[in-house]
């Protein structure tokens, strides 16, 4: 059953993911969206284990490290979005099933078997294939930093996880501190660029259009020039706080779904593939911004969902 729950984690992953890039072409504050996406999933967390009664041990330690790192990774992540190139980012922050793989190795001995290490490798290929772009090809490395860094970020956030099941701690209690801590950061955040902007006297709070992100998918029209350069100067209505709150919630939903998924997968799974198979979540995002946003996919790209399949495929003959 695990596979089908990391399979399914990456369905919903890949659904964020569409939604995200759905908004990042909206008018909105990226730090309140995120604080409406992680408050839903605490809120839900909490009824959840109303119903369910799990206990509060001391596993859910490792769910406020979930979400540090998760909310630590994303600011990498955006951070690099804005001062470097968004293909060389994505790229990076893309790898994080690697460095899952060897830590498990060294954290808990985990090891592949031959069948296991050869779908392991064939996913991990499509990904590089998938973003892999002319930028790398030229040198244009900027920004490579804090893709490495939010690479780094996102795979502590996947052994967390795998830790905190190992621990004992509880599903829903784990996901509350996870999902409350990084509410509370989120909100810190958007709280901070409040006052700087009153401070500045620079006109309405208004923060950059959201760049793919919490699981990286992919890059959209104006997402590889910093600030957005290539928009419009005119620029439309601001969301409202509200409603920017309550789509975040909206959003999340996805999120808490494939998180509850995801740990249900590591109970039984290897946490490197587990990783793997939720990281295919930019598949979902291409398929749908070749059928639904009518985007010319090219040669790369379909050569990376083949290989993607096929190492699916591998990974279920082997589970």
């Amino acid at each position: 059953m695990w596979f089908l729950f990391a399979a399914c984690a990456a369905l919903c992953f890949g659904i964020r993911g569409i939604l995200y890039q759905w908004t990042s072409q909206r008018p909105v504050d990226r730090n309140l969206l995120f604080v409406g996406v992680y408050l839903s999933g605490a809120l839900i967390s909490v009824l959840l284990n109303v119903r369910a009664g799990q206990p509060w041990n001391g596993g859910i330690v490792f769910g406020v490290l979930m979400g540090l790192f998760s909310f630590a990774a994303n600011a990498s992540l955006y951070k690099g979005y804005e001062v470097g190139r968004a293909s060389v980012v994505a790229f990076f922050s893309g790898l994080t099933p690697i460095v899952v793989v060897l830590a498990a190795y060294l954290l808990w001995r985990e090891t592949l078997g031959s069948v296991q290490l050869l779908g392991f490798c064939i996913v991990v290929l499509a990904l590089i294939v998938v973003r892999y772009r002319s930028d790398l090809q030229s040198g244009q490395l900027s920004g490579w930093q804090w893709g490495l860094l939010a690479m780094l970020l996102y795979g502590f956030t996947d052994l967390s996880s795998k830790q905190s099941v190992l621990s004992g701690g509880s599903m829903f209690p784990v996901l509350t501190m996870m999902f409350a801590t990084g509410t509370l950061l989120f909100f810190l955040m958007y709280a901070a660029g409040r006052m700087r902007t009153r401070s500045a006297a620079a006109g309405p709070s208004y923060s950059q259009d959201i760049p793919i992100a919490a699981s990286p998918e992919r890059e959209t029209p104006g997402t590889n020039v910093p600030n957005g350069e290539n928009a419009s100067s005119a620029r439309p209505a601001v969301w409202s706080g509200k409603r920017t709150l309550l789509w975040g919630m909206t959003v999340g939903l996805t999120n808490i779904v494939g998180m509850v998924l995801m740990l249900s997968a590591y109970e039984d799974g290897i946490t490197g593939i587990v990783s793997a198979i939720a990281a295919l979540n930019v598949v979902i995002v291409l398929l749908y911004a070749r059928f639904y946003l009518k985007d010319a996919m090219s040669r790369q790209e379909t050569i990376g969902i083949v290989l993607a399949m096929a190492g699916i495929l591998v990974l279920r003959l082997a589970s």
